[in-house]
C-alpha cells in the first residue's frame, strides 16, 4: 500500500487581498486556492475602520493604512475554502506558511494585541497598520539618512546609501513624533509578516528577512542608541524596547498551530508553522531561483527585484543585502520599483475616455487588454513619448518617494493608448537602470525571471526583454508567493532538508519564454537614453522642482486639514453647549 500524500498550505498576503493555496509536498502541484479581499482595502484618504461615532477621520497625503482584523479573516475564510476546493483530508496537511508585503508594520501591546482594537484608540490613525506604501515618513527618512552619512554609519552602504521612508525606523520615528501617546502605549513594533505567524502559533519570532532588509539589522546589531538619540531623544531605546526579538531562519519552524488557529483554519492542531517571510523573497524558490545571478522581478502593484550572490558588495540604491536573506549560505540582494501595476491602474481609472471602456466591453476585453492592443499596433518609438515611472516615488536606485511621474512629448495628436504604452515602457526602463547598476557594481544579473500578475501581459513581457536585451523567463505558477510559502512550509515540517532541495522538487520555471528582437531593442536603446537624461536631471541633477511641488501640496493640504479640525472642534463645543443648556428645559 502506497504512503498517503502530504500537503502544505501557503498564504500570500498582498496589498488588497490574501490568497491561500493547497500544495502537494511531493511535486509542488497546486490543488486548490481561494482568495479573500480585505474589507477595508487600503485606507489612504479616510480611516474607514474608525467607529461611526468618530465621524470622518481624514488622512493626510501619502498615508496608507490597513486594519489587522482583515488579515485574520483570510485565515478564517480563504484557508478552509482552498482546502475544500482541493478535496483533500485536512488531516494530511503537515504545515502552513505565510508571506506578507513589506515593510508593513503593526503597533501592538506585548501580547500582540493591535493598538487599533483598544477602546479609545479606534479613531487614531497611528494605531493602525502602516502599509508598505505608506510614504508619509519621508521627512524622517531624510533625517535618518543625513545623520547616518554625517556619522559614517557602517550599515548605511548595505542599503545602497539610503534608508527608505517605507521601512521600520522611519515609520516608527514618524509615529513617535506625530502621536507620542500611541507610541508610548506601543510595546511591540511588529512586521505584519511576523504578526500573522504570532497569531497562528502563539510565538513571536522575528524573521531574518524583514529584520535585515527593513529593520536595519546588520551583523547582529541594530543602529546604536547613540545614533537613535541623535534623531530624537525619545527614540533612543526604540530598537531595544520595540523591535528586538529572537530571530528565525527562513524555512525554520516558528512554532505549532494553536487550537484557536486550528479552529479558524480547519487544519490539525500542532502542525508546523513556518517563520514569516516577504512576498517577493519567498517567490524566488517558487521560481527555482536559488543560485547566484538569478534576478526575480515580482511584478504587481509594485515590483520587487531579488537576487542571491556568493559575495558581498555595495550596490548604489539597493534596498538591502542580507546574509541568508533569500536562501541560506548566499547573500540576498533586494531592489525595487514603488509603482508599476499601480501606475497602469491609475491611468485606466483616471485618464481613459469612456468610449475606450465601451469599446473594450463590446470586444469582451478589459480596458488594459484593449489599450495594450491599440498601443502595440504601432512600431517602437512611433508615439514620440518618454515617461518617468515615479508616480509612487522611486525606490531604486534613487530611494526618494517625493519624486513624481512625468510624460514628456505629448501633443494634441497624442492618443491615450500611446501614453499608456509610454508608461509600460517606463517601468521597463526603470528595471534596466536597476539591472545595469547591479552589473556595474560587480553583482552580475545572468537571468531575469518574472513572477506576479503582470506576466500575463505578453506585450509587456516582450517589452522588458527588448529593453533589457535579455531573455525573460517566467515562473510557471500564477500564485508565486503562495507557492513559495508552501515550499517554506514543507521545509519547516521536515519534508525537505532545506529550501534549495524543496525548490528543486516543488518550484516551477519556464526558461527564456521571451527573447529580444534586435530591431526593437535598437530603438529602445534610443528611448532609454532619453529616459536616463530625465532620470538623472530630476533625480540627480539638482533640479528640485518635484520636491518643491510636493512641499507646496503638503502645506496647502495641511492648512485645509487644520481648518477642518478647527471647524469640527467648534461644532463639537457648540453641540456640547446645546446639550448642557437643554438639560434644564422641561419636556
Amino acid at each position: 500500500m502506497s504512503a498517503r500524500e502530504k500537503f502544505v498550505i501557503g498564504v500570500d498576503y498582498g496589498t488588497l487581498s490574501g490568497r491561500a493555496v493547497v500544495v502537494r509536498v511531493s511535486d509542488g502541484a497546486q490543488l486548490g486556492s481561494a482568495e479573500h479581499a480585505y474589507e477595508h482595502a487600503v485606507m489612504d484618504s479616510v480611516l474607514t475602520a474608525a467607529p461611526a461615532s468618530a465621524g470622518t477621520v481624514a488622512l493626510p497625503p501619502d498615508w496608507a493604512l490597513q486594519n489587522p482584523g482583515d488579515y485574520e479573516k483570510v485565515l478564517r475564510t480563504a484557508v478552509p475554502a482552498a482546502v475544500k476546493e482541493a478535496g483533500i483530508d485536512p488531516l494530511d496537511v503537515v504545515g502552513i506558511a505565510t508571506d506578507f508585503t513589506a515593510c508593513t508594520m503593526v503597533p501592538t501591546l506585548a501580547d500582540g494585541t493591535p493598538l487599533s482594537s483598544i477602546p479609545g484608540f479606534e479613531a487614531r490613525p497611528h494605531a493602525y497598520v502602516k502599509l508598505w506604501k505608506h510614504h508619509a515618513a519621508q521627512p524622517q527618512a531624510d533625517r535618518i539618512n543625513e545623520l547616518a552619512r554625517e556619522r559614517r554609519e557602517a550599515w548605511l552602504p548595505r542599503y545602497g546609501g539610503f534608508i527608505s521612508s517605507e521601512w521600520e525606523f522611519a515609520k516608527g520615528l514618524q509615529l513617535l513624533e506625530e502621536d507620542p501617546e500611541v507610541y508610548g502605549l506601543m510595546e511591540r513594533w511588529v512586521e505584519a509578516a511576523d504578526w500573522i505567524v504570532w497569531r497562528l502559533c502563539g510565538q513571536y519570532v522575528r524573521n531574518a528577512c524583514t529584520a535585515g532588509y527593513k529593520g536595519i539589522l546588520q551583523d547582529g546589531a541594530y543602529p546604536s542608541k547613540d545614533f537613535l538619540r541623535g534623531l530624537n531623544p525619545g527614540f533612543a531605546d526604540f530598537a531595544v524596547d520595540k523591535l528586538a526579538q529572537p530571530l528565525g531562519e527562513l524555512g525554520s519552524r516558528a512554532g505549532s498551530l494553536t487550537a484557536e488557529a486550528a479552529a479558524w483554519t480547519g487544519l490539525p492542531e500542532g502542525i508546523a508553522v513556518a517563520v514569516g517571510n516577504v512576498d517577493a523573497h519567498v517567490t524566488a524558490p517558487a521560481a527555482k531561483a536559488v543560485d547566484p545571478g538569478q534576478m526575480v522581478a515580482i511584478m504587481g502593484t509594485s515590483t520587487c527585484h531579488v537576487m542571491s550572490s556568493d559575495h558581498l558588495v555595495d550596490v548604489p540604491g539597493m534596498c538591502g543585502v542580507v546574509d541568508g536573506g533569500i536562501v541560506a549560505g548566499l547573500y540576498g540582494y533586494e531592489a525595487g520599483q514603488s509603482g508599476v501595476g499601480d501606475i497602469f491602474g491609475w491611468f485606466i481609472e483616471r485618464h481613459t475616455p469612456a468610449a475606450y471602456a465601451a469599446a473594450a466591453a463590446e470586444r469582451g476585453q478589459s480596458v488594459h487588454e484593449y489599450l495594450t492592443e491599440l498601443a502595440y499596433a504601432e512600431p517602437v518609438g512611433a508615439h514620440g513619448l518618454v515617461a518617468l515611472d515615479w508616480h509612487s516615488g522611486n525606490r531604486s536606485i534613487l530611494v526618494d518617494h517625493d519624486l513624481s511621474g512625468v510624460i514628456l512629448g505629448q501633443t494634441l495628436a497624442t492618443r491615450p493608448e500611446q501614453e499608456y504604452r509610454a508608461l509600460l515602457e517606463a517601468t521597463a526602463f526603470g528595471a534596466r537602470v536597476i539591472v545595469e547598476t547591479f552589473n556595474a557594481s560587480g553583482v552580475p544579473v545572468g537571468e531575469f525571471i518574472v513572477a506576479g500578475g503582470l506576466l500575463r501581459n505578453r506585450e509587456l513581457m516582450q517589452t522588458y526583454s527588448d529593453v533589457l536585451r535579455m531573455p525573460v523567463s517566467i515562473i510557471g505558477s500564477d500564485q508565486g508567493p503562495a507557492l513559495g510559502s508552501a515550499i517554506h512550509a514543507a521545509v519547516a515540517a521536515g519534508e525537505y532538508p532545506d529550501i534549495r532541495a524543496a525548490a528543486g522538487s516543488m518550484g516551477s520555471l519556464i526558461r527564456n519564454a521571451y527573447t529580444p528582437s534586435e530591431d526593437s531593442a535598437d530603438t529602445y536603446d534610443l528611448l532609454f537614453a532619453e529616459y536616463k537624461r530625465l532620470h538623472d536631471h530630476f533625480g540627480r541633477g539638482g533640479d528640485e522642482m518635484m520636491h518643491r511641488l510636493r512641499d507646496i501640496r503638503r502645506d496647502v493640504l495641511a492648512d485645509v486639514a487644520a481648518a477642518a479640525a478647527a471647524e469640527n472642534a467648534l461644532g463639537a463645543e457648540a453641540s456640547e453647549l446645546g446639550s448642557t443648556l437643554g438639560e434644564g428645559v422641561p419636556a
